[in-house]
């Protein structure tokens, strides 16, 4: 009979604590690190389409330089804007630091302008308009562009969720308690036509 007594006393631990597991997964004890990982897949996302983007540009400088080569000023500012944003450290602290994700941001707006600059002198070069190769590449970053905004709003969205959670009941709790540690998540304030090339009319 003590024996009996003695393993029921051994197994109070192990249910105990499966039954405080269960209840504390019940009580969204995971919602706070499910989110977090949500929202740093995102941003890998947007991450991977900004390098998708600046990847086809310097094929892009090359062929419009080859028709337009006296737009010196267009070609510089767009290799300028985009060694200013390949440049800056950005990595999963960046989306809980302020200032890094501005800077992020304010670079990746410049370069959008730039680019947007030199895909337009294209109206004032008709051979350039019409080159096959350019057609290609303008095709590619406007799908690129397409694809950044896709995840950009995924990224805000995914933010959105676990900020939330970070101040509202019971994710206020658990954030006090077993994730002191993590701060809510930058998005972004520029407005989405900002960051867009602006679209040009191929007379199509």
């Amino acid at each position: 009979m003590s024996a009996l007594v003695q393993s029921l006393g051994r197994l109070k631990a192990p249910v105990f604590a499966v039954l405080a597991a269960m209840v504390l997964s019940g009580c969204g004890v995971n919602v706070i690190p499910t989110s977090e990982e949500k929202a740093k897949a995102a941003w890998s996302e947007v991450l991977n389409q900004y390098q998708r983007r600046s990847d086809l540009i310097p094929n892009l400088v090359e062929t419009v330089k080859g028709y337009a080569s006296q737009e010196k000023d267009v070609l510089t500012s767009v290799v300028e804007a985009r060694a200013k944003a390949t440049s800056i450290r950005v990595d999963a602290s960046t989306i809980t630091n302020p200032e890094q994700f501005k800077q992020f941001q304010d670079a990746q707006a410049g370069l959008s302008g730039a680019l947007g600059r030199l895909i337009a002198i294209s109206e004032a070069y008709p051979d350039l308009k019409s080159n096959q190769n350019f057609l290609a590449l303008q095709s590619q970053i406007e799908g690129t562009e397409n694809r950044i905004a896709v995840a950009r709003r995924d990224y805000i969205d995914a933010v959105r969720v676990y900020n939330t959670e970070l101040r509202t009941f019971p994710g206020v709790i658990w954030a006090s308690i077993l994730y002191r540690g993590n701060k809510p998540m930058e998005t972004f304030t520029i407005s989405e036509q900002q960051m867009q090339v602006p679209k040009v009319n191929f007379g199509k």
